[in-house]
Parts: C-alpha cells; sequence; structure tokens
C-alpha cells in the first residue's frame, strides 16, 4: 500500500498495459528491464497483485540487519560475477530457494540484465534466469505448468518527480519445449531461451540498438513532441517506437537521409534556443482570442492560488531542497535518485510535519480538529505549490509564445517550417 502510494505521489501519469496477462494458476517467473534499480522493483510489486519474490545482488546483504530486514521483503541474494562474493551468500542454496518458490505456486521477479542503468538499450541477457526456468521444470518432470511473463518499463524522466512511467506486461510463455536440449546440452538450452527472452522484452519494451541511435531519438522526440506526447506516457512511448523504427528503415534503406534528418535537428535546436521557445509550442494552433482567454484565466488561478501556494512553499520547501541536496550526495548514481527521494521523502516529510504541529501547539493551542486539518493541509499544500510553479512556469511559455507571434513572426514561421520538414524527411508523410 505505501509503495503504491508513494509511486503514484511521485509519477505524475502511471500506465500498467495488459495486467490480465499476469493472470495464470501457476508458478510465474517476471523477467524485466532494469534501468531505474529499486524503482524498477517496486513497480513490479506495484502491478503485481499476489506476493513475489525478488532476486537480488548479495552485496545488499552485506550485514546480519541488512539479511533479516531483505529477507523480510521477499529478496534472494545471489552473487554476481562482476562482484566479490558476500560471506554468507551461497548461490546454491540461493538457487534452491528459487526452485521452492516456484514449486509452491509462486511468483519470482528477475532482472536478467543483471545491472541498472538508465538507459534505453536493453543490454546483454545473463542466462541465469532460463537456467532456473528449465530445472525447475526439470525437478518436476515438465509438469510444474511455469510461466515466463515479460514486462517492460518505460519511464518518460526515471529520476525526475512528477514525470510518467509505464509498464507494459506482456503474454506469458512456457519454457517445456527447451527440456529436451537442456538434458542433452544445459548451457546451449539455456542461451537459446535467453534470446527468446530477449525477443519477448523487446516486445514490451521502447528499446535501441546502441547509444548513437538512443542520443538520436532522444533528440528527436524533445523536437518533435507535442503537450499530449509529454504529459501522457503512453503517447511518449508510440512517439519514440515511430522515431526508432523510422531511423532504422533509413539507416537500412536511405543512409544518406540520416545526415539532412541530424542537420535540421542541429538547426531547429539553435533556432530553439535562439527564440526561447518550448518544443510544444512550436507547431502550436493559436487562435487569438481564447489564446489570450487562457492567458487570463491563468494569471486569475495565479492570483488566487498565491497564498495557498506561499502556505505550501513556507511549510514544504526546506525540506524539500534538503532532499534534493542530499539524494545527489548518498548517490552519484541517477538511477538511485528516484528511490532514495522517495525513501527520504517517507521520513523527513512527516517529522517536519510533526514539528510544524508542535510549534503551532506551543504557540496557539488549538483543538484536535484544528490540528487534524492543518496536518493534512501541509501535504496537500505542498503538492499544490508544485503544481503551482510548474504552472506558473507553463503561463510564461505561453506569453513567450505570444510574443512572438507579435514582434518574431517571421523567425517562428520558420522554425514551424524547418520541423515539418523534418518530420516529412523523418516520417516520408
Amino acid at each position: 500500500m505505501i509503495v503504491g502510494w508513494s509511486i503514484r505521489l511521485y509519477y505524475r501519469d502511471v500506465q500498467i498495459r495488459n495486467r490480465e496477462f499476469l493472470e495464470h494458476d501457476g508458478p510465474v517467473i517476471i523477467i524485466a528491464n532494469h534501468p531505474n534499480t529499486l524503482m524498477d522493483a517496486w513497480m513490479i510489486g506495484h502491478v503485481c497483485k499476489q506476493p513475489i519474490y525478488y532476486m537480488a545482488k548479495s552485496t545488499f546483504f552485506s550485514s546480519r540487519f541488512k539479511k533479516w530486514l531483505l529477507g523480510k521483503l521477499n529478496m534472494i541474494p545471489i552473487n554476481r560475477r562482476s562482484d566479490r562474493a558476500t560471506q554468507g551468500v551461497s548461490n546454491a542454496d540461493s538457487f534452491e530457494a528459487c526452485y521452492r518458490i516456484l514449486e509452491e505456486g509462486k511468483t519470482l521477479v528477475i532482472f536478467p540484465e543483471g545491472t541498472s542503468i538508465p538507459e534505453l538499450k536493453l543490454r546483454e541477457l545473463k542466462s541465469g534466469t532460463a537456467r532456473i526456468a528449465l530445472e525447475a521444470e526439470k525437478r518436476n518432470g515438465g509438469k510444474l505448468n511455469l510461466k515466463v511473463i515479460p514486462i517492460g518499463l518505460f519511464y518518460s524522466q526515471p529520476e525526475k518527480f512528477r514525470s510518467s512511467v509505464m509498464a507494459t506486461v506482456g503474454k506469458g510463455m512456457s519454457v517445456t519445449e527447451y527440456l529436451d536440449a537442456f538434458h542433452e546440452n544445459a548451457s546451449a538450452a539455456a542461451k537459446k531461451l535467453t534470446a527468446r527472452f530477449r525477443e519477448q522484452l523487446e516486445r514490451v519494451l521502447v528499446t535501441v540498438e546502441n547509444d548513437e541511435q538512443e542520443t538520436m531519438v532522444q533528440e528527436l522526440f524533445h523536437i518533435l513532441r507535442t503537450k499530449e506526447d509529454a504529459t501522457h506516457v503512453e503517447k511518449g512511448a508510440l512517439l519514440m517506437k515511430k522515431i526508432k523504427t523510422a531511423i532504422e528503415e533509413h539507416q537500412l534503406m536511405r543512409p544518406y537521409l540520416i545526415r539532412e534528418i541530424q542537420d535540421l535537428s542541429i538547426k531547429i535546436k539553435w533556432q530553439q534556443e535562439k527564440l526561447a521557445i518550448h518544443s510544444d509550442f512550436i507547431s502550436r494552433r493559436f487562435r487569438s482570442r481564447l489564446y489570450l482567454m487562457q492567458i487570463g484565466i491563468s494569471l486569475v488561478f495565479l492570483f488566487l492560488g498565491l497564498p495557498l501556494f506561499l502556505f505550501g512553499v513556507i511549510h514544504n520547501y526546506i525540506t524539500y531542497k534538503v532532499i534534493d541536496l542530499l539524494v545527489p550526495k548518498i548517490s552519484r548514481f541517477v538511477e538511485y535518485h528516484a528511490a532514495l527521494n522517495i525513501l527520504l521523502s517517507l521520513v523527513l516529510y512527516p517529522l517536519t510535519y510533526v514539528g510544524w504541529i508542535e510549534l503551532i501547539r506551543w504557540y496557539a493551542h488549538p483543538p484536535l480538529w484544528g490540528i487534524l486539518i492543518y496536518f493534512i493541509s501541509l501535504p496537500l499544500s505542498g503538492m499544490f505549490a508544485h503544481r503551482f510553479a510548474h504552472y506558473f512556469k507553463r503561463t510564461g511559455q505561453k506569453r513567450r509564445h505570444l510574443f512572438l507571434i507579435y514582434n518574431q513572426k517571421e523567425a517562428l514561421l520558420e522554425l514551424q517550417k524547418n520541423k515539418k520538414e523534418l518530420e516529412k524527411v523523418l516520417f516520408e508523410v
């Protein structure tokens, strides 16, 4: 409950696709990509209704307390080749625990990439997942009814508060067709099954082939996206897939166009910076009366909401900034930042609110109902303040767009023309 609430609070748009594919009356191994460390595990826990068990690197289990705590959280340690073996952790015992979990009809989660890096590229999959699945079926004569289910995780901006996340569940697959090959040559069969796992994961992912392609896809996405693509994670993922598919087709059939696409991209980015216009507004239709009315309504809202914004800032800003400063110091790896933000927030915000309540009680002596209303208002006003700041920024972008229409219309039209040309070349419209 706490994890689900935290995810919904941290990410503005949380989409779960094809959840019905998780329904199975036997044991399940869930495989997923791993771009965002602990947040990935939390997301899968949020997606799955049944209790789940996780395989995790043994370095997390470096003390008795950690072993006890992580064990209570259904985590199973595994010594990876890339890490030094953790004392007291036996891979044989861990594999045995996995077989027992599956034989009891439970769900096991494995991230077969083995490491967590915030990128679209699906890294090499380790064959351990395939070995566990095949060995579990082998021990039960191929009658375990085990399913391996892929889940693709896509984050618009993994570490950013109020960004978006989408989990796409794929159809489950049986592994029994590989059992005969596993009896003959365990290593070769595991590699073949791992290759199939990769195919299934790629179907539920927004994935790229290499770093160069990822950079190009990301840059084109930020140029071509609309407001809907930025705010709705599913639409954003579809646009990224469309861009990636178009690039691959050009690289295969029309490689000469790649240079033209890159040149147009560089030109548009330069024009955007020069005009200081957000991508969402480049191709936005302009209706003067409606636009002026929207800006007027925005200014009224900002004026009326200012007192509540100030209330939220006074009670939440210091804690917000403390967490913002602490997270990079605790870990320099971006993929840990979202989880650290949530963990620190679960501790520091309640302490802050208790402090404010004690301060009010000391000076004002309010009744119990007043304290309850005040306590409820603290987190709500904090969320409002964050939303207010975003709305204020958005209103400024609207005013900037209006200024360009009336004062630099030719430059804006040139930018719009280049964007249309880019879309035409990229998508062959």
